[in-house]
């Protein structure tokens, strides 16, 4: 099953670095970064206003572990954002082309 997940980071250039190695390990089939976007969060009982890029990451729900286990290493906030839900329609042209382009487990 396809999934579409999101994360946020501070910096254009560790975006492409963060993305590039989703795509270089074949966790991901693409990663499509958006921004600058700003973010309004409360952290440490204050409310922050940050500007942050936005990664759209689009891989296959067997590899959501492996990817989680990415982020915490590779991204560089402390409680990195990852949300993810599954794709509910993708075109078999598309769907094809993902799975050739992964390292999904049921090829």
């Amino acid at each position: 099953m396809l999934m579409l997940g999101w994360t946020t980071i501070g910096t254009e250039a560790a975006a492409n670095v963060l993305a590039r190695s989703l795509i270089e390990s074949q966790i991901a089939v693409c990663v499509q970064i958006d921004g600058p976007i700003t973010s309004i969060y409360r952290w440490d009982d204050e409310i922050q206003s940050e500007q942050e890029f936005r990664l759209s990451v689009k891989f296959f729900a067997d590899q959501n572990e492996l990817l989680e286990a990415h982020l915490n290493k590779a991204h560089p906030y402390e409680n990195p954002e990852w949300i993810a839900v599954e794709a509910t329609h993708v075109t078999e042209k598309y769907l094809s082309w993902a799975k050739a382009n992964s390292s999904h487990l049921s090829l």
